[in-house]
């Protein structure tokens, strides 16, 4: 899988398990760390740490393994670093306070709708 594919296929297993606010922004073109971030809410603190699961074990499955995963617990943002691929996973709040969307906002953001 590219980078694009796997960040959609992320975006096809959060929606899955009900993640909402599902978007993909590629930072490729202003970023010199990572292609494609890829957001989404959980509607609780256990919904966030399933999800985390869930995708780490997807994403095995798929022989893509994460380097890194900061921000478990009662921290609301949980960020799983994949290299090109970074997926952030949030509580509504959390996302409110950190707007990585307007910090991102000259890139393409794309709403996740699945097909």
């Amino acid at each position: 899988m590219n980078n694009r594919e796997i960040a959609m296929f992320v975006a096809k297993c959060l929606s899955e398990k009900k993640a909402l606010d599902i978007s993909i922004i590629d930072i490729a073109e202003r970023s010199g760390f990572a292609d494609f971030f890829v957001l989404a809410n959980a509607s609780s603190l256990r919904q966030m740490n399933s999800l985390t699961d869930d995708l780490e074990d997807k994403l095995a499955e798929q022989g893509i393994l994460v380097k890194n995963v900061e921000g478990r617990g009662e921290s609301g943002w949980i960020l799983m670093d994949y290299g090109d691929v970074i997926i952030n996973l949030f509580t509504e709040e959390a996302r409110n306070k950190y707007q990585i969307e307007k910090i991102w906002g000259d890139c393409n953001i794309e709403d996740y709708k699945e097909a």
